[in-house]
């Protein structure tokens, strides 16, 4: 789903997506750390991700106000 676009979901769906590309972005840190990471290009696309999910957040927040 992490290719999904951010402006389809809603609140809780984006507080699902997130908690999952921080628990991916974590695994991807381990691997980096022993030496097992196979793709390192998947930290940038995952970081953005995380950051195209909190901007839409805020937006929401924000309209909701």
């Amino acid at each position: 789903m992490a290719d999904k676009n951010v402006s389809e979901l809603d609140s809780a769906g984006l507080k699902a997506e997130l908690l999952e590309l921080r628990k991916e972005q974590f695994n991807l840190r381990m691997q980096r750390s022993t030496g097992q990471l196979a793709n390192p290009s998947r930290f940038k696309a995952v970081r953005r991700q995380i950051a195209r999910i909190k901007t839409r957040m805020v937006d929401i927040n924000r309209t909701a106000s």
